[in-house]
């Protein structure tokens, strides 16, 4: 889910297409990026209070969603070495957060800690409703160009990951064991890190480019 949402669409920022500058798109922008940047506190925060690892994933994918749309707002038709540099630090966020979740992972396994089910649940249930809720007010623009469309597919994508939390949290619920909520969050921290590889790779490229045509 991250890898295909996060590798390249941080550049949508950049091209400034005719209808990505209207006032109705930049409105609905801006509520995604309050909506995921929101999501990303509350789940990170529920994260280390459940003691839920792949809640912790999730957040970082939230994290990367709110980091796609402010980087589209602030750099809207800046040079493209100012966007690589904003994507380039985008991708080192989230490989550091990336690191983080595979680390509390590992943590939890070695010491066999056991997630809180319920707020697992709970929370997982309103990152569904956050995400639908973006893919709904992007919907408008799900036929414009690669970037514009690529915006809307990731919000509709990543309702999967909030599905795989709300069904680790049943697993755990189910079996008493914190072995549904490792796996799941192994995937997506391993995404989070693919991600961000892929999306620092493109970033130094566009950097290079750019410093050859100045």
């Amino acid at each position: 889910m991250s890898d295909t949402c996060h590798s390249h669409s941080h550049s949508h920022g950049c091209a400034a297409p005719p209808a990505s500058q209207s006032p109705r798109y930049r409105r609905v922008l801006w509520a995604a990026l309050f909506i995921n940047a929101a999501m990303f506190g509350i789940e990170l925060a529920g994260g280390l209070h459940a003691g839920s690892v792949s809640l912790l994933a999730d957040a970082v994918d939230f994290f990367g969603d709110a980091a796609n749309y402010g980087i589209s707002l602030v750099v809207l038709g800046m040079a493209l070495t100012w966007c690589a540099r904003a994507a380039l630090f985008k991708g080192l966020t989230m490989g550091a957060f990336g690191v983080f979740v595979i680390s509390r992972a590992t943590w939890a396994a070695a010491n066999g800690t056991v997630p809180e089910p319920m707020t697992m649940g709970a929370i997982g249930a309103l990152a569904l409703l956050a995400n639908v809720s973006v893919a709904v007010m992007l919907y408008a623009w799900r036929e414009g160009d690669a970037n514009m469309r690529s915006v809307w597919l990731c919000s509709r994508n990543d309702a999967i990951g909030n599905l795989a939390v709300m069904g680790a949290a049943l697993g755990v619920f189910g079996t008493g064991s914190g072995w549904p909520d490792l796996a799941v969050a192994a995937v997506m921290g391993a995404l989070a890190l693919a991600a961000a590889r892929s999306v620092i790779r493109q970033a130094r490229a566009e950097l290079r480019l750019g410093t050859a045509h100045v």
